[in-house]
């Protein structure tokens, strides 16, 4: 995927993504990191048809993104939004069901291949004992679970995650992020999520995109991105940023 030359704005006055060009490497996990505002979601909106640029274009297998049909590119690319709603009383094997509707017609009823990918959706997200269950009846981070197993059943080669971990606790949090990470090295999906936390980031990404102010200020490998010195300038913050010979790199705060 290729986003070349983005430019988006809600209100056709204030521009919210100025310019923006980046390359998506296949089959690697890409996360956007930047302060509040700065055009993180905006960005995703854009590259998944959300949101149409005002100028610029988003290629994906030599196609602008603008020339799918609908049912097409949701074969090529699934979503887990910020806020995502379903009947409370919908099981958890229905919703994961529906990941299979860029497949089926108005009349058509699932066939052996659409019940094997939801089959394996709920297996790769480990709810099959929970597949009877309401969504209501679940935690946050499985409802999030749920959530990810319909894109999974979607079977595309892209997933993008806006802020999959907000307002889960670290257990969820981690439990997510092991799950998406699972799913690139052992399907090669190709990831693309927004996080707050850098060193969530830093740990679970091939590449990181840094925005601010609606452009993109730096990309690459997060050994080579997160440094005291970006830190500072796109969030304000003072940190030290260490490698430890376990964990890897990671960034500490120190003030403001």
């Amino acid at each position: 995927m290729e986003i070349k030359n983005v430019t988006f704005s809600y209100d056709n006055v204030t521009d919210r993504l100025k310019s923006v060009s980046s390359e998506i490497e296949m089959g690697k996990i890409t996360t956007i990191i930047g302060p509040n505002g700065c055009g993180k979601s905006t960005l995703l909106g854009v590259m998944s048809r959300n949101h149409t640029p005002r100028s610029g274009e988003v290629i994906l297998d030599g196609k602008a993104i603008s020339t799918y049909k609908p049912k097409e590119f949701a074969r090529k690319l699934a979503v887990v939004h910020q806020q995502n709603e379903a009947p409370a009383d919908i099981t958890v094997e229905k919703l994961t069901s529906f990941g299979r509707m860029p497949y089926k017609n108005i009349f058509s009823s699932h066939n052996d291949e659409d019940r094997e990918a939801i089959e394996r959706a709920l297996t790769c997200t480990n709810l099959q004992s929970k597949r009877d269950k309401p969504i209501h009846a679940l935690s946050g981070g499985e409802r999030q679970r749920v959530w990810i197993a319909m894109t999974l059943a979607q079977k595309t080669p892209m997933l993008f995650l806006d802020e999959p971990t907000t307002y889960l606790d670290i257990y969820y949090q981690l439990e997510i992020l092991e799950l998406v990470r699972g799913l690139n090295e052992e399907y090669g999906l190709t990831i693309v999520m927004v996080l707050h936390d850098i060193n969530q980031a830093i740990r679970y990404s091939d590449h990181i995109i840094v925005m601010k102010d609606g452009e993109i200020v730096t990309k690459g490998n997060p050994n080579d991105v997160v440094t005291e010195d970006m830190i500072k300038t796109i969030y304000g913050v003072d940190v030290v940023v260490k490698h430890d010979e376990d964990t890897g790199l990671y960034m500490v705060p120190m003030g403001i």
